[in-house]
């Protein structure tokens, strides 16, 4: 796989200055830290959510804490029909959810394209069900929508992946309406801060963090390089 970043540089000139508007300037006068402050659920309704699922969601969400403009993440279950997920049900493959994510951003200062970056180049969406060592449909690559413009972002944008051969294999990423989010269990929420010592996250998901780090530095928090 080329790198990533090659990958941003191509598809600059792919879409118009209204997909990347809200960026970097005012990304730097937030001076936004890498210390999240918990925000009320009335607060939060002030933003914009995204969704997306792209493997275990312990790392996904620290990923996309990580990043300028956004609010707050959850860690959940989507894009199954069963009601009322638990981990141990999904986890098991029980359900037909994955491991998902729900992000609150202000879009004043990060757009949806943007996050529609994050959450491509922070894994592998040519793996058919799998990121790294976790397996199962529960691990599976989705970008959700929740109305036609979301999704002509997403499609555009994996499209213009696949026409610029970023990938040496196909994208198997699902582009999925959105329908509805269970947030997982309390002890899930910021599980990469709150167990650094833990061995899948030493071994798993602060690797793969750092490396989201290492290609995205325009796009993190103050004090998260």
């Amino acid at each position: 796989m080329k790198p990533v970043q090659m990958a941003l540089l191509v598809l600059a000139a792919t879409f118009s200055a209204s997909c990347q508007t809200k960026s970097k300037p005012q990304q730097k006068a937030m001076q936004e830290t890498a210390e999240m402050v918990k925000l009320s659920s009335e607060e939060l309704q002030e933003y914009e959510t995204a969704y997306f699922a792209s493997g275990c969601f312990w790392c996904v969400e620290a990923i996309f804490e990580s990043v300028k403009g956004v609010k707050e993440v959850v860690s959940g279950y989507s894009g199954g029909t069963e009601e009322n997920p638990t981990y141990e049900q999904v986890g098991y493959g029980k359900t037909s959810h994955a491991e998902a994510v729900e992000v609150y951003y202000d879009p004043k200062v990060i757009s949806f394209f943007e996050l529609v970056q994050v959450f491509f180049g922070s894994h592998d969406p040519t793996s058919l069900n799998r990121q790294g060592p976790d397996r199962g449909t529960q691990y599976r690559s989705i970008a959700f929508y929740k109305d036609a413009n979301e999704k002509k972002i997403i499609e555009a944008y994996k499209t213009a992946l696949e026409d610029s051969n970023v990938y040496d294999r196909p994208i198997v990423t699902e582009v999925t309406a959105f329908t509805k989010f269970y947030k997982a269990e309390d002890y899930h929420q910021d599980y990469e801060k709150r167990n650094p010592n833990n061995s899948y996250i030493r071994n798993v998901s602060i690797p793969r963090l750092n490396r989201f780090k290492k290609n995205f530095q325009d796009y993190l928090k103050e004090g998260a390089h």
